[in-house]
């Protein structure tokens, strides 16, 4: 369990980075031509399965490392069967999204529809479907071979030899090789802070009245990354369109904005803000009856849950769409793209903060069931004697 928020976490470091940079790349021009378009696909390819592979190991490493702080010790056993899930699960999950996220956004320009609307939203939702597929089918694979002594190594020594070959065709576009020596520390800390929401899930998963939190966590995570993704995407297409890396629009010069002028303005990215604000309580409240229809005995099924889980959802990604403003502004004030550089930060504080909302809403549900069942006991106690 404290692999999966990394794991479906990494599409937000890797794909919906990878949408937003083709999607910026389509609103400028830079894939009108065939030969142009070549390059830059095959190195935004090249580069997320670099990415995938040496970031797929790290989140293995760091969820055995969380995991025997957490319970005092180390098994050994399980370190390859991790390693191997965890590098196989980013690299095929990388692949096949990778490849979608190029359909779509040549698609959608050849339609003349803004991928920015399109190719983050569904890198997120497919991301988070395709990963969690692939983990278990692997898992399952590995787990089933888990007597092969060479099998599991193997694997990681295979995925990690077809790294160079990668890293040579991701340099032939030169803001690729930039990002490939300089765009490691975001995706890194990004699965750094998602290892500590998988954290929180593997430690309160067990607890009776956690109970269900598995089921909700990559919806409320999911639901908050789409989210402020896109408006990530919006912003970062905006600014490239409409200014240079380095100086921020006279409109946009604030560093910290007033959240109100974040979410009331008139501004193109404040309009946007709000439409996506007042997308999560409907969205939430569809998954909330798909889960009950489907897995409705094994989920907390009262309205102060339902309130509180909203309420959770709403706060989530108010505070990340604040924080896609901010960020934007200062990662572009310091000539970086938004594209590379916020949306992994963003994706793994959704994680975060989701998981967390989720721990809250479901200790805060079971304290009010508790005191009132307690005073269903105690009432016929106290009563007046007959």
């Amino acid at each position: 369990m404290t692999l999966v928020p990394p794991l479906v976490g990494l599409k937000g470091n890797l794909e919906m980075t990878l949408a937003s940079r083709l999607s910026t790349a389509a609103n400028t021009g830079q894939i009108d031509d065939p030969q142009e378009q070549h390059r830059v696909i095959s190195s935004n390819l090249a580069l997320i399965q670099v990415q995938a592979t040496v970031v797929g190991l790290l989140a293995a490493l760091v969820a055995l490392l969380l995991g025997a702080l957490s319970s005092g010790e180390l098994d050994v056993a399980k370190v390859e069967l991790l390693c191997a899930s965890s590098v196989s699960t980013a690299f095929l999950a990388a692949f096949a999204l990778g490849m979608l996220m190029v359909c779509i956004v040549i698609g959608a320009r050849k339609l003349g529809v803004n991928p920015d609307n399109i190719a983050t939203p569904i890198a997120a939702s497919l991301g988070d479907l395709i990963t969690l597929s692939i983990l278990a089918f692997v898992s399952s694979f590995f787990h089933k071979h888990k007597d092969s002594l060479y099998l599991t190594p193997l694997v990681c020594i295979g995925f990690m030899a077809l790294t160079p070959m990668w890293v040579l065709i991701a340099k032939q576009n030169p803001p690729i090789t930039k990002i490939l020596k300089f765009g490691w520390f975001p995706i890194i800390l990004a699965m750094m802070i998602s290892s500590i929401g998988g954290l929180i899930l593997n430690k309160t998963i067990s607890e009776e009245q956690y109970k269900g939190m598995a089921i909700f966590t990559p919806i409320i995570c999911g639901v908050g990354g789409n989210l402020v993704a896109i408006q990530t995407s919006r912003i970062s297409t905006y600014l490239h369109m409409w200014s240079t890396p380095g100086v921020l629009p006279l409109w946009m010069k604030k560093f910290w904005p007033n959240p109100c002028s974040t979410f009331c303005a008139s501004e193109i990215n404040s309009i946007s803000a709000r439409v996506l604000l007042f997308l999560v309580i409907p969205g939430h409240l569809i998954f909330l009856y798909v889960i009950y229809l489907v897995e409705g005995h094994s989920v907390p099924n009262s309205k102060t849950f339902v309130v509180f889980y909203l309420l959770a959802g709403l706060i989530q990604v108010t505070i990340l769409l604040y924080l896609a403003e901010v960020m934007a502004r200062l990662t572009w004030h310091q000539a970086l793209d938004p594209d590379n550089h916020c949306i992994p930060y963003l994706t793994a504080l959704g994680d975060l903060l989701g998981t967390g909302l989720l721990a809250l809403c479901f200790l805060i549900t079971w304290l009010l069931r508790s005191e009132v069942e307690l005073d269903g006991i105690l009432e016929p106690v106290s009563g007046p004697p007959q």
